[in-house]
């Protein structure tokens, strides 16, 4: 299983399996933009892999990190020295979570917003074809980072692109930049993100050269999961103890058809469909009178 890049990286943290047949064992699979992405988003997906052994958890990280920001004791470093440590915490945060296999392909981000780039394109086809999930984590298309887009547009057109046979059984497209909290109830996909704080923690400190200049993704990630939490029902307690948000994209990939950009902003208009319908009621004003 090659890719297209030479600085490509194909980590499988225990075991001697060959990249193919560890790939093919991966039954919950994250495909990120960025070193530290796959534990921001897909937790709940490590968590359920955590001594199962029917199941196992598999990370791809798509672009370098060349472009990340860094002070401290990263302030100096090239771009060549970053994508080196990134890659090296990727590794560790693999490790922590007992991954079967972290693949980082070393695209820089320009590429990955291209459509069509053909390394892109290949490489993603190759991974969706040798690894068929059960549940597949990506980002979502309403995140406020262009490159989480357009990574997510990237992954459904390659997904798009194999036999339906081959295609998982569910695509999640997940918070990261922009959370999902305003999608309405019936829209929200709740992962449990609240097992293993511990080691949620652990993984997300990894990644030093992203926190130690005062992004404390850390500190962030928990609190969102546990705000989530607890915000999620105002008559009920609390289910679960962190939840990430997710977007159901699933018919995107079964509906090659579907416009990507309709079926997203279908979830927009539902926002204001339900802010409309509740204003109405409590105000005793019409939708029509709102709009």
């Amino acid at each position: 299983m090659k890719f297209s890049r030479t600085n490509s990286d194909i980590y499988i943290p225990a075991g001697r399996l060959l990249p193919a047949e560890a790939l093919q064992r991966v039954t919950h699979l994250c495909v990120g933009a960025h070193q530290d992405d796959i534990e921001i988003m897909a937790h709940a997906g490590i968590a359920d892999c955590l001594d199962q052994p029917k199941k196992s958890f598999g990370g791809v990280v798509v672009t370098d990190g060349a472009g990340s920001a860094r002070t401290g004791e990263f302030a100096n470093m090239t771009d060549g020295l970053m994508q080196a440590v990134r890659r090296r915490e990727q590794r560790q945060a693999a490790d922590l979570g007992r991954y079967r296999i972290q693949i980082q392909l070393g695209h820089p981000s320009a590429d990955v917003k291209q459509p069509g780039h053909p390394g892109v394109a290949e490489d993603l086809q190759t991974i969706f074809y040798v690894c068929r999930p059960e549940v597949l984590y990506i980002h979502n298309p309403a995140d406020k980072h262009d490159t989480h887009v357009a990574l997510a547009l990237r992954c459904i057109e390659a997904l798009r692109s194999l036999p339906p046979e081959k295609r998982p059984q569910h695509v999640l497209g997940c918070e990261v930049w922009r959370d999902l909290d305003w999608l309405v109830d019936t829209d929200k996909v709740a992962l449990d993100s609240g097992r293993q704080p511990d080691l949620a923690g652990k993984m997300l400190q990894v990644f030093a050269s992203q926190i130690s200049g005062g992004k404390r993704y850390d500190l962030a990630t928990l609190g969102r999961r546990s705000a989530n939490a607890t915000f999620s029902d105002s008559h009920e307690v609390d289910k679960m103890q962190g939840i990430t948000w997710a977007m159901d994209l699933t018919p995107l990939v079964q509906n090659p058809s579907l416009s990507i950009a309709d079926f997203t902003l279908a979830h927009v208009d539902r926002l204001r469909d339900d802010v409309a319908k509740r204003l109405g009621k409590l105000t005793g004003a019409t939708q029509a009178r709102l709009v």
